[in-house]
Parts: C-alpha cells; structure tokens; sequence
C-alpha cells in the first residue's frame, strides 16, 4: 500500500507540478491560444482543401487527356479499318471477276 500511495502522490505531484508551469510559462492567456488553435485549425482546413480539389483537377486532366489519347487512337483504328475494309472488298471483287470468268469458260466448253 505504501508503494501505491507513493506513486499516487507522485502522479498528483507532477501533475500539480506540470500544470503550474504550464500557466506559468503559457505564451499569452487561454483565450488567445484557443482563438489561435481555432485560427491554425481553420486554416489547415482550407489547405486541406485546396489540395484536395487541386488533386480532383489533375486526376480530372489526366483522365481528359487519357481520354483524348483513347478517342484518337479508337479513330486511328476505325480509319486503318476502313482502308483495310476497302482492300478486303476490292480482293473479292477482283476474285469475283476472276471466278466469272473462269465459269463463262467452263460454260462455253460445255
């Protein structure tokens, strides 16, 4: 018990001790410190979100110019394919011929 009263009394003691040097060496009186506390607060606040929304607009350009990126190339593709398109029906025209040709002979020699 007498270990335990002594802890007590020193946890008492430093705290009393603690407290009157924190008034003693306090930089301005309660209400200031509060208002600047409050003052600090608000303004990391308004940091906060100034970062916030300046991530929102990069993440925003990036995707705008991913985007844009996404849309030439889909352009790109569909252009390749529309001359690869012609190609594909200009080989079978050609072998269309080929094969009527091939069957008025068949035809004739009939």
């Amino acid at each position: 018990m007498n270990n335990n009263g002594n802890t007590l009394l020193a946890i008492i003691a430093g705290s009393a001790i603690g407290a009157a040097l924190g008034i003693l060496y306090a930089p301005d009186k309660g209400e200031n410190t509060r208002k600047l506390i409050a003052d600090q607060a608000a303004a990391t606040r308004d940091n906060f979100a100034e970062s916030a929304v300046d991530i929102k607009n990069k993440v925003a350009s990036k995707v705008y110019d991913e985007r844009q990126t996404l849309d030439t190339r889909v352009e790109s593709l569909v252009s390749d394919l529309s001359y690869k398109t012609e190609d594909v029906i200009s080989t079978l025209e050609a072998k269309l011929a080929e094969l009527k040709s091939k069957n008025k002979k068949m035809q004739k020699t009939s």
